[in-house]
């Protein structure tokens, strides 16, 4: 029997597609201890201002909050320390490139469990002018109307 491969999210960061026009998206795996697995599982993880970094040619993601895991005790992290993000040096190289022009950043979109491994959506981000986020509203509230009124049109 074939093994399933069922990607299940636990945690999103939908402020950085408000902030952010997501260029490309890497998936990575992630260094973690024993106890921020569980706690991520338990959807205790936050994304929200986080970002990635390229340091001595390895990726690390800053501000991920990781609550600390009830039972853990002693085992328990700091929830904000830095974690090392597993990538192929070929796709280190590609995002060091990208991250070297002016207004590209690395931010994490979501975390998500694959095969039983916690893995990172990195997106390669350009940020929004407030006039490209209120555009960005207006199209999402036109494209809810006309959706609102196709429904009600075909009912």
């Amino acid at each position: 029997m074939a093994k399933e491969n069922k990607n299940k999210t636990l945690a999103d960061n939908r402020k950085a597609w408000h902030d952010y026009f997501i260029e490309e998206t890497y998936e990575a795996g992630i260094e973690l201890v024993g106890t921020e697995v569980k706690s991520i599982r338990a959807g205790r993880a936050n994304l929200k201002d986080s970002y990635a970094e390229v340091r001595n040619g390895e990726v690390y993601v800053r501000n991920m909050h990781v609550s600390p895991y009830e039972k853990g005790n002693i085992f328990n992290k700091d929830p904000l320390r830095d974690r090392r993000l597993l990538l192929h040096r070929e796709e280190i190289m590609k995002l060091t490139g990208y991250i070297a022009q002016k207004g590209y950043t690395l931010v994490p979109l979501s975390l998500y469990l694959k095969n039983g491994r916690v893995k990172v959506a990195l997106g390669v981000a350009k940020g929004k002018k407030d006039y490209d986020k209120r555009d960005a509203m207006l199209e999402k509230a036109a494209r809810r109307d006309m959706d609102r009124e196709m429904k009600e049109k075909y009912r």
